[in-house]
C-alpha cells in the first residue's frame, strides 16, 4: 500500500507553515513533503516532525530568487557558486529532518543551449556527489511548460538520459504523474519502463491539479499498479485542494494511519 506524504506547500494552507505538520498528522498522514523549508529553522521543523511522528519525505534545494520568477539555478551557467552554497544549506536541513532525498530544480533556460546543458550536468555531478557522502538520493523532476513556462527540464526522456549518463547511482527520477500526463500521456507504460530509476512519485488530478479522485486519470488503478510493480517509496500529494484541505480528504480515508 502506498505511503502518502502531504505536500505542506499546497495542502493545509489554512494553517501557518509549522502548524501544517500538526494538521497533517491529525488528518492521518505519516509523512510530509514541501517545496522549501528555508523560512523556518531546521530545529523548528525537526521538533514538529518528532512530536507528530512524521517522516520527512522530500524537499527542494534552494531555487534562487523564487519571488522574482527563478525556478532553480542548476542550468544557469553563471550561478554555480551560489548553487554549491544552496546544496550545503539543503544538507543542513536534511541532517535535521532525516530526509533521504532532495530535489534539484533546473531553472528557466533553453534546453537546446549547450551552456545550459553543461551547467546542468556540472550541477548534477556536484549535488549527487555531495548527497552520496550523506547517503541521500538526488531527484530530477521534469515539469510541464504550462505550469512552469520555459523550464529547462521539460521531458521525462531527457531527465532519464541525464540520470543514466551521469553515472551516479543516487540520481533518481521524481515521477510526478500530473506532469507526465500533460507532457507525454501514456502514464502507465512510462511508469513501468521508468520504475528502476524512480525515487519519488507525486499525484494530482489532471487537468485541474486538485484531489486525485477524478478527471482524466484512474488513480485507484495507478496506485494499485505502483503496488504491483513493487514501488517502495513515498507518494507525494502535490495538489491544490478544491476547498478546505480536510474536506477534500475522502479519497485518503483507506490510507490513513491509525
Amino acid at each position: 500500500m502506498p505511503v502518502f506524504a502531504a505536500n505542506l506547500t499546497m495542502m493545509f494552507t489554512e494553517w501557518s507553515f509549522l502548524d501544517r505538520f500538526d494538521a497533517a498528522a491529525e488528518a492521518g498522514f505519516s509523512a510530509v513533503e514541501y517545496l522549501f523549508p528555508y523560512e523556518a529553522s531546521p530545529e523548528a521543523i525537526q521538533a514538529r516532525l518528532t512530536r507528530n511522528n512524521l517522516t520527512q519525505a522530500l524537499f527542494n534545494m534552494p531555487p534562487g530568487n523564487w519571488s522574482a520568477g527563478e525556478r532553480g539555478i542548476a542550468a544557469l551557467p553563471d550561478r554555480f557558486e551560489e548553487f554549491q552554497t544552496g546544496v550545503a544549506q539543503a544538507l543542513d536541513y536534511a541532517e535535521a529532518t532525516g530526509v533521504q532525498r532532495l530535489h534539484m530544480m533546473a531553472g528557466v533556460a533553453d534546453p537546446a543551449d549547450a551552456k545550459a546543458v553543461a551547467s546542468y550536468r556540472r550541477a548534477l555531478d556536484h549535488a549527487a556527489a555531495r548527497l552520496a557522502q550523506k547517503g541521500l538520493d538526488l531527484l530530477l523532476e521534469p515539469i510541464n511548460g504550462r505550469n512552469m513556462p520555459g523550464y529547462f527540464l521539460n521531458s521525462f526522456d531527457t531527465a532519464e538520459a541525464f540520470i543514466r549518463q551521469s553515472g551516479h547511482a543516487n540520481a533518481k527520477l521524481q515521477f510526478d504523474i500530473y506532469h507526465c500526463q500533460i507532457l507525454h500521456g501514456d502514464v502507465t507504460t512510462r511508469l513501468r519502463q521508468a520504475l528502476p530509476l524512480v525515487g519519488h512519485v507525486q499525484i494530482a488530478s489532471i487537468p485541474s491539479r486538485n484531489e486525485p479522485d477524478g478527471e482524466e486519470l484512474n488513480y485507484p488503478f495507478l496506485l494499485s499498479e505502483l503496488d504491483r510493480l513493487g514501488y517502495q517509496g513515498f507518494v507525494g500529494c502535490e495538489y491544490n485542494p478544491r476547498g478546505s484541505t480536510t474536506d477534500g480528504l475522502h479519497w485518503f480515508e483507506p490510507f490513513k494511519r491509525p
